[in-house]
């Protein structure tokens, strides 16, 4: 059906007079149970069809969405993308990829990329809500469950284009998540276990999730603010992917494209120590973020960002490429109603050979973040500040658990002054372990 419908559309434009044009269609089924005190609270099923249509009169170009499938409404998509189009600005730099650069590869075959397993019903999403729920109820110190929750999501996404690209890849997802609380009125505390698989045969049991929200949650019982000043900060495995999400925003083809990178002059040059790599493999087996083929029909692979702390290169679709005189990293990303932009899928970064105990008993005195919140982030300059809880750690060991405390610093310079710890988790699409940064300034009591 969904190739059926992207055909359609790309004939529909050309019928409406787009000189070139591609369509994205997904169809897509997802299921959501929540749990409170042992009863289903909410249950959501949704079905839905997504359909996207980018058509182009010479330079100019136009998006449109819709749900409806029917041929007159794809006509009528057709004929209104057109006319926009023809109003739109020109774009240099729009247009679609040349046969030569299409993907050999148009499905998701050996990529294990959908679970052959029959849809859970919603008894059994029900059940594993209910049994996470008991086990961080079970943990000592938990108060209440702020959230108990399972869902299942299955779509379908197919892309096709006038250059001949016609490729497309079904995708499922299985979750199981608890959010826990300790303690009463203001001094209540929370924290959260939540685990994703693609097949359901991989997710752990939800009791195991369950009681590892309720002991996070219990451990942060009577948390306070930590002194301020210059001091070591180890970023939780949970939270350290977001110091690597800023670097990686900031050699995205867009920013770099409009001078609004603090990397933009770092091309070539160190921007983690030596013996550092990151690493984008986005044919991983059985991985959240895989994709076989680009947004624009390109073919993805595996490619090296930073290697031995040197950054290699910029993360490119084909119209940032164009504006940079260069060529598509095959990163393009979209949905249905906005043209391509890049984006990453399935980093890796370097570990380490230390594991976090290590690390926080190397560290003295100093602060562990397992939370952040919030985010002042200088995209220019790379100046950094981010609301944080987490745990006061003096002489090598955890002291007390803190809430309401700041982290400030400079992005070059934190990154610079990294150490990685070993403890990175296999299965998820972004592989960061837990990093130590030296001399952040904290803004505590």
């Amino acid at each position: 059906m969904t190739a059926d419908l992207a055909q359609a559309l790309i004939d529909a434009a050309r019928k409406a007079g787009a000189d070139a044009a591609d369509a994205l269609v997904i169809d897509g089924t997802a299921l959501s149970i929540d749990v409170r005190q042992g009863r289903l609270e909410h249950a959501e099923r949704a079905e839905g069809l997504d359909l996207g249509l980018r058509v182009l009169v010479g330079r100019r170009q136009a998006c449109v969405s819709s749900s409806d499938g029917r041929p007159a409404t794809l006509a009528a998509m057709a004929e209104r993308a057109v006319a926009m189009a023809r109003e739109a600005p020109e774009d240099p730099f729009a247009g679609l990829a040349d046969a030569a650069q299409l993907s050999a590869r148009r499905d998701g075959a050996g990529l294990e990329l959908a679970d052959p397993a029959d849809e859970p019903d919603p008894a059994r999403l029900q059940d594993d809500a209910r049994r996470a729920e008991e086990a961080a109820l079970a943990v000592a110190g938990i108060s209440q469950i702020d959230q108990a929750s399972a869902s299942y999501s299955r779509r379908t996404v197919h892309l096709a284009a006038t250059n001949g690209f016609a490729g497309g890849y079904a995708r499922t997802s299985r979750h199981i998540a608890c959010v826990a609380i300790t303690g009463e009125g203001t001094a209540m505390e929370r924290d959260w276990s939540s685990e994703g698989r693609i097949f359901q045969a991989d997710l752990p049991g939800p009791e195991e999730i369950g009681r590892q929200a309720g002991e996070r949650a219990a451990a942060r019982k009577g948390s306070r603010k930590p002194p301020s000043g210059a001091f070591p900060v180890l970023y939780d495995e949970r939270v350290a992917s977001s110091l690597i999400g800023h670097l990686t925003s900031a050699i995205n083809g867009t920013s770099i494209a409009r001078g609004a990178s603090w990397l933009r002059d770092a091309l070539g040059k160190p921007v983690l120590p030596a013996g550092f790599d990151l690493i984008e493999d986005p044919l991983r087996s059985r991985i959240a973020g895989t994709r076989p083929f680009d947004a624009e029909g390109l073919a993805t692979a595996r490619r090296a960002w930073v290697q031995d702390g040197v950054l290699q290169g910029w993360v490119l679709d084909l119209a940032t490429a164009r504006k940079l005189g260069l060529t598509s990293t095959a990163n393009a990303a979209r949905g249905p109603s906005a043209p391509p932009s890049p984006s990453l899928s399935n980093l890796a970064l370097s570990q380490g050979p230390a594991s976090p105990a290590d690390l926080m008993r190397d560290m003295g005195t100093g602060l562990v973040i397992t939370s952040l919140i919030g985010s002042t982030i200088n995209p220019t300059t790379g100046d950094y500040s981010r609301g944080a809880s987490g745990f006061w750690v003096e002489n090598g060991e955890i002291a007390y658990p803190v809430n309401e405390c700041t982290v400030a610093g400079n992005l070059r310079d934190m990154l610079m002054r990294m150490t990685a710890a070993n403890d990175a988790r296999a299965h998820l699409s972004t592989q960061v372990p837990s990093l130590l940064v030296e001399g952040l300034t904290i803004a505590g009591a």
